[in-house]
């Protein structure tokens, strides 16, 4: 789509923005108030989506320029075809295109041109001198781009080689035609040009950039970007029109268009002053290592899911680096390098990106590029699946975390409701046989692990669906939020002795041929509802294990989910082997009467809770609705009949006043949340360009991800972020701190996360001149831990 202002023929101001919607393609306005990125300058080219989100901040990060991307594919802008465009020769004035992303380099080699000494370009951006050799410059604030040619004519061959010269001001960068996390590579539309067939672009070995756990490649200061054009007529005069879209990064980006002429006549081929800087960029470009006495050992999956690649080298490696390609984008973390036998093996691993490519991670072939200063190879190589039983270990390692993460659930708030209801049924149980309390428990942890395999199965489908997944992300579904708040209230008017849950005929044959309320189906369904109730808490081992799965296969799926449901459901099993504890308690009585009413009591809690995270994701005027329903459900229920007038007065006035708090639009959120008065306004919204953009200034920033649902989240709060030193430290300036709030779904939230291995919250991670990647914190906070933190990011690195 062309830009607004351009179709209209109107002249913008110098500093007009766009605004990149999630949900449009471009508009020529500012971006205040939503959540888009913004574009600095004028274009008429269509700003695809994608790319748009994934644009970054170059070698330093921030600014209001274009936001840093989430792990995402990245999409070149106006690229709608850039392969080689025509296979046959096209009547004179047709399109052809540059084939950016040609892997490995294009086999049309570079024609042979007269060597010259080699002299200096002294034509620089800003000379007025007229260059014969090449176009003329297309400068902007940031640099500056022209065509160059490494002969005077076109000779008698049918390739010439030309080169595409950026030049870029300190602390400047383009891309690499695979840009990493962000940005997107210089494109050329032929487009006008005579006597062009087509043209093929080559690659020089690009440079890494590390910005706030952001991994991009590309170039700086200098580069020219070696092309070989072929022509429809060999001998014939070209006249050549390249219409080059780039972007350019620092603190902001900016999106260029640059429109070059170059005119090659007809004549011999003698080389231009360009011809020797052309050469030096084409001896950049990675071949396949022969002549750099590099070679491929071999590419494989490791027993953990990682890729490992190892290169022999002669003579040794330096200090070397790689960069992985696959044709659908599947994206890799950045390499760890391990040097071997002097620099002469070299050992490269590298994890891949959960949710950026599908499939297995050796079922398409790998473009890997190898480079260590000017030595450079790059081959494509298919992976090599594990050996049998590399992976072994490793997953046996997660599975004993994965059990004592999932026993730590236990003793976290979520889980407490349900406890409770168990607590009651133990002491129920005193005086029972011991086989019916063996059964009962047996049957409760069965629905513990049942439920943690549907999760398990849930999980897969979402990956395999290409969309985010994560530990508690049901909670961000309204919906799922109404079911729960139903079931809950059905349990506190079971408990409130409102009705009892009786079970259809054939549950409750599995409970021994009758109606029992206290049958194995309950107990059954009771463990399930404990799952479910969970999720929205973290705790110790929990958020490694659950990372360790989600990025591996379906199998480690299953089996670490599976462990977790052991792990939760082995205090149910110490009483189904050790039943005389519960013939230990006090038998029932009247006072159970009163313990009832206590719980139940606990669960309207959770209720009103849940009914807050609803006004936060719905809307006030739909936790007003469902609380109303709520109260409607307990009085068909039973209320009416059961109950006295007065009881009857009390609920139906705290119904009220719920309501109209709710009505508001002020209900508070629980006094462990609230900051202490001293911290009021401290939270600044998460983005990630404020972020990177405060990094590169030296500024210390916190950031916590949590969620109205994530009770985890608030109990770090409440004991550690809103107390003590911590809390004294945020309040005394120079530190900043912000919020990414994920009680509803967040594409970028999501991707933040993923970038530390994270799937779940409660997540925290400190930021400084001392941690540029960040410092990620334990999911149960501790003073020590956040103050240790704070304090190695603050030191310079």
């Amino acid at each position: 789509m062309p830009s607004t202002g351009a179709a209209q023929g109107l002249v913008p101001p110098p500093d007009a923005k766009w605004c990149v919607l999630p949900s449009s393609d471009v508009r020529s306005r500012p971006c205040s108030g939503e959540k888009g990125m913004e574009f600095k300058g004028w274009t008429d080219q269509k700003i695809d989506r994608r790319a748009a989100e994934r644009a970054v901040m170059g070698g330093k990060p921030g600014g209001k320029g274009m936001q840093a991307g989430f792990r995402r594919k990245m999409v070149a802008i106006g690229m709608a075809a850039l392969c080689l465009a025509f296979l046959v020769p096209v009547a004179s004035g047709q399109a052809a295109r540059v084939s950016q992303t040609s892997r490995p380099a294009p086999a049309v080699q570079p024609p042979a041109v007269p060597t010259p000494a080699p002299t200096p370009d002294h034509a620089g951006p800003d000379s007025a001198a007229r260059d014969h050799g090449a176009s003329d410059w297309k400068s902007t604030e940031q640099g500056a781009v022209r065509l160059l040619s490494a002969v005077t004519a076109v000779g008698e061959g049918a390739d010439v080689q030309l080169g595409l010269e950026f030049k870029l001001k300190p602390g400047w960068k383009i891309y690499w035609r695979s840009p990493g996390d962000a940005g997107f590579p210089p494109s050329i539309d032929w487009k006008g040009s005579d006597n062009l067939a087509e043209a093929v672009m080559s690659w020089p070995a690009p440079h890494r950039f590390s910005v706030s756990g952001l991994e991009t490649m590309g170039y700086k200061d200098e580069v020219v970007l070696p092309l070989i054009v072929r022509l429809n007529e060999s001998g014939q005069a070209a006249s050549l029109r390249a219409a080059v879209d780039f972007l350019t990064c620092d603190v902001l980006c900016v999106p260029q268009h640059a429109e070059l002429q170059l005119d090659l006549p007809a004549g011999p081929a003698e080389a231009t002053s360009h011809a020797h800087l052309i050469s030096r960029f084409q001896a950049q470009v990675p071949g396949d290592g022969a002549r750099q006495g590099l070679s491929l050992v071999s590419a494989r999956a490791t027993g953990s899911g990682a890729l490992q690649v190892v290169v022999a080298a002669n003579p040794p490696l330096a200090d070397p680096d790689l960069f992985i390609e696959r044709a659908d984008q599947f994206q890799f973390s950045r390499p760890v390098v391990r040097r071997l036998q002097g620099g002469r093996r070299i050992e490269f691993e590298a994890n891949p990106v959960p949710n950026t490519g599908e499939g297995d991670l050796f079922d398409k072939p790998l473009t890997l590029t190898v480079v260590d200063g000017n030595r450079g190879m790059e081959v494509v190589s298919d992976v090599s699946p594990a050996e049998p039983g590399a992976r072994l270990p490793k997953v046996i390692a997660m599975l004993g975390v994965a059990l004592l993460g999932g026993f730590i659930l236990n003793l976290m708030p979520c889980v407490l409701p349900v406890l409770s209801i168990k607590i009651l049924g133990l002491i129920g149980q005193a005086g029972a046989a011991r086989s019916s309390i063996r059964s009962r428990f047996l049957a409760s942890a069965a629905g513990i692990i049942a439920s943690f395999l549907v999760l398990a199965a849930a999980a897969t489908g979402v990956k395999a669906a290409g969309s985010a997944v994560g530990w508690g992300i049901q909670f961000q579904q309204p919906l799922f939020l109404v079911a729960m708040i139903s079931i809950i209230t059905l349990f506190s008017a079971n408990l409130f002795g409102f009705f009892e849950i009786g079970l259809p005929s054939f549950a409750s044959r599995l409970g021994g041929g009758r109606s029992d309320p206290d049958g194995l189906a309950a107990h059954f369904a009771s463990g399930a509802f404990a799952t479910l109730l969970a999720t929205p808490c973290s705790a110790p081992f929990l958020g490694t294990a659950v990372g360790f799965a989600l990025a591996q296969g379906a199998l480690e799926i299953f089996a670490i989910f599976a462990a977790l449901g052991v792990g939760m459901a082995l205090p149910y099993f110490a009483i189904a082997l050790w039943p005389q504890a519960a013939q230990r308690l006090p038998r029932p009585g009247r006072w159970m009467l009163l313990l009832r009413r206590l719980l139940g009591g606990v669960m309207l809690a959770t209720v009103g809770w849940l009914l807050l995270v609803v006004s936060s994701e719905a809307g006030t005027q739909a936790a007003i609705l469902i609380g109303m329903v709520m109260l409607a459900m307990l009085a068909i229920l039973g209320l009416g009949g059961r109950l006295a007038v007065p009881l009857r007065i009390v609920l139906v006035v705290v119904g009220v006043l719920g309501a109209g708090v709710l009505a508001s639009g002020q209900a508070p959120r629980p006094a462990a949340t609230q900051p202490p008065s001293d911290l009021k306004g401290l939270w600044t919204p998460f983005d990630r360009d404020l972020l990177a953009r405060s990094v590169a200034e030296g500024k210390v920033v916190f950031v916590d991800v949590t969620a109205d649902w994530c009770i985890t989240c608030q109990v770090n709060k409440a004991t550690v972020v809103y107390r003590g030193k911590v809390a004294q430290t945020l309040a005394g300036g120079g530190i900043l701190a912000m919020e990414a709030d994920w009680t509803r779904p967040d594409d970028s939230i999501a991707a933040y996360l993923a970038g530390f291995g994270r799937y779940g919250i409660p997540f925290n991670a400190v930021y400084g001149p001392g941690a540029p990647d960040g410092i990620a914190l334990p999911e149960l906070l501790t003073e020590d831990a956040v103050m240790t933190a704070l304090a190695k990011a603050r030191k310079a690195s």
